[in-house]
């Protein structure tokens, strides 16, 4: 390669490797859906497979819902639910569920319908005071227990708000390094409820753009104060823990509390890591609770989600291990990672070393590329560098939890592969050509040469192989224009036919000089050797054909040399061939030959003017010539005056054979 290609493939390939990097710094989605993939591959192979040890949900699932009645459930149940479980002495209980609306089934409701609706007060008599609203009853239990409670931010709209919403758990530190998202209104239960929890977190979730559900946001802003999730909140209480630190590493963000660090990100997402499939994070039915058929050993220091995974809530989501994982399931998991120091790090520097990497891969790759490499090389680094990468990749997830998106790397190799297959064809097409060219020209030169011999004995002119030449492929080509011989007739058989037709007369080079050259007409003896020359040619040109392998231009030259005065009706020679039995390129050959004969000056004849010789060669039709062919030759009449001018013989001006 020039010194100049050898910089163009340089900058090239480095160029790919800076756009590659730029738009994995930017989250472009080629890059991302590469890094996703890998990580989503991560997961499912890392997984452990055991059991979540300090996580548990109690499920209202399609069982209870059946045996207890639909949901929602009155909330005195629900309150009964939490007593059972407060029984058991988990280490928390979180509620991920949002009493957003007044239980209408509560004492004290029944009563205010009554009175505005008939008129009537009811009594209620032997119930306990606390008993006469659901609502209030559960408040009560979730206070008494210590229940942290859900609520849900919103970000499209605002709502009313009567004071401020806390928490009950604080977060200091580097805050000012987040970049968190600030909601706009807030869904949380009913006052009588709300009002007597001490501790809340929030229940949303945060899908990538395909729709998986990766990451869960642990920090959100509201009304300037910072909210942890649900499951940070219940961590918290498990722990003990009343406030959070904000912390700046190397590897980037990450929340303390207690002993416990959890990476995340400028927005406060947390990277899921899961066990296996939602099967692994432990799961008891809510009837089964409430029926007293549950041990308090699968309770006990646990942390303790209460939710429905029940189909018509639609709290189903897609994640790497399982298509179908329950949004309460996914805040166990969560807390999970924070209690096993398990949630993923994503360096945030890890963007700009893919950038890094992918530009040294690029130099290498291409430094390679214009050192002449074969492809089978470069599709072997690929494949090296390939696994190299993925080698660290999940040696450093595994050992650290680390994940190195390692995407943009990935892509530039596979662009530069491509396009290193892609330049690399182009090159050896142009090569190819140059090749087929130079082959053209040594077909060329080769005919040309055995036909300058012939010249030097021949008493036909340069000027006379010229013109039948042309003739030649002017008439084939109206043969293929008009659809005739489809199977022999194309562009590469129309090439070898031009090339060719010089040979035609090669032969003559074997007729004695008293013969070729005599002035006058040929004796029947003198005609004989004559005739001759026919398969004096064959034999010259397929004896040279016997050293040449592959596709052989000679084997229509010896066509035509040996068939061209072969006649439509068989009385041609050598071999008195007849009709279709003739070679294409001797019948084309023939009308060729004939006509320039006519027109031409010979040593016993002067040329004939155009039109005689179109008499005189009608006259031929279907005797001398195949029709077919003749009728081609006469088609393209105007063609054929302007060939014979332009290689008209130099003592000829004007030309003789016009009238």
């Amino acid at each position: 390669m020039s010194r100049r290609s050898v910089i163009l493939v340089l900058l090239g390939a480095l160029s790919i490797a800076l756009v590659v990097g730029l738009a994995g710094l930017f989250n472009a989605p080629p890059v991302t859906g590469l890094d996703r993939s890998v990580l989503d591959s991560l997961l499912v192979h890392t997984a452990s497979g055991a059991p979540a040890a300090g996580t548990v949900v109690v499920d209202i699932d399609e069982v209870s819902l059946s045996a207890l009645g639909q949901w929602p459930w009155p909330r005195y149940r629900v309150a009964q639910l939490i007593e059972r479980i407060a029984a058991g002495h988990p280490s928390a209980i979180a509620m991920d569920i949002v009493f957003s609306e007044a239980d209408r089934t509560s004492l004290a409701d029944i009563r205010q319908t009554f009175k505005r609706d008939f008129g009537i007060d009811v009594s209620f008599n032997g119930v306990p005071a606390g008993l006469l609203d659901n609502d209030g009853y559960l408040g009560q239990v979730m206070a008494g227990d210590d229940v942290v409670g859900a609520r849900y931010f919103y970000f499209d709209h605002a709502s009313r708000s009567d004071g401020p919403l806390r928490p009950g758990v604080g977060f200091v530190g580097r805050l000012n390094l987040l970049s968190l998202d600030r909601a706009t209104g807030v869904l949380q239960s009913i006052d009588a409820v709300a009002s007597q929890t001490r501790i809340s977190g929030f229940v949303n979730s945060r899908f990538d753009d395909d729709g998986v559900l990766r990451r869960l946001p642990l920090l959100i802003e509201y009304n300037g104060i910072v909210h942890p999730s649900l499951a940070l909140a219940a961590t918290m209480r498990s722990l003990g823990v009343a406030s959070g630190r904000v912390e700046s590493g190397a590897d980037g963000l990450s929340i303390r509390i207690g002993s416990h660090r959890i990476p995340v990100d400028r927005r406060g997402d947390a990277l899921l890591r899961f066990n296996g499939s939602s099967q692994r994070y432990a799961s008891l039915s809510a009837a089964d609770v409430l029926g007293g058929r549950v041990q308090p050993a699968a309770l006990r220091g646990k942390i303790v989600f209460i939710g429905s995974s029940a189909v018509g809530l639609h709290d189903m989501h897609p994640t790497a291990v399982d298509r179908d994982f329950s949004g309460l399931k996914i805040q166990s998991v969560m807390a999970q990672n924070i209690l096993d120091d398990q949630s993923v790090r994503l360096p945030v520097w890890g963007g700009k070393a893919a950038l890094v990497l992918g530009l040294l891969l690029a130099l290498v790759f291409a430094a390679l590329f214009v050192a002449g490499c074969g492809l089978s090389l470069l599709a072997s680094l690929f494949v090296l560098s390939i696994a190299a990468l993925l080698a660290t990749v999940v040696a450093v997830f595994v050992r650290a939890g680390l994940f190195l998106p390692i995407g943009g790397p990935l892509l530039v190799l596979g662009v530069l592969l491509v396009l290193s297959f892609v330049v690399r064809f182009a090159v050896d097409q142009r090569r190819a050509q140059r090749w087929r060219r130079q082959l053209d020209n040594a077909r060329q030169v080769a005919i040309e040469s055995m036909a300058a011999v012939a010249e030097t004995r021949d008493p036909e002119t340069g000027a006379h192989i010229k013109r039948t030449q042309h003739y030649v492929r002017a008439i084939a080509e109206r043969l293929w224009r008009t659809g005739q011989h489809p199977q022999t007739l194309n562009k590469e058989y129309m090439h070898l036919l031009f090339l060719s037709a010089p040979l035609h007369d090669i032969g003559k080079v074997g007729v004695p000089d008293h013969i070729l050259l005599k002035p006058g007409p040929l004796t029947p003896d003198e005609m004989k050797i004559m005739r001759q020359h026919a398969e004096f040619g064959r034999k010259i040109i397929y004896s040279m054909a016997e050293h040449i392998e592959g596709d052989n231009f000679l084997l229509i030259a010896g066509e035509i040399a040996a068939t061209h005065h072969e006649k439509w009706d068989g009385t041609g020679y050598p071999d008195g061939l007849r009709g279709q039995d003739i070679p294409l390129s001797g019948r084309i050959m023939a009308v060729a030959d004939i006509y320039d004969a006519l027109i031409s000056r010979r040593c016993y004849k002067d040329p004939f003017p155009h039109e005689r010789a179109k008499a005189l060669m009608r006259e031929l039709d279907e005797t001398t010539f195949d029709p077919a062919v003749l009728d081609a030759f006469f088609a393209i009449e105007t063609e054929i005056l302007q060939i014979a001018a332009r290689f008209r013989d130099e003592e000829e001006n004007p030309p003789a054979w016009v009238d």
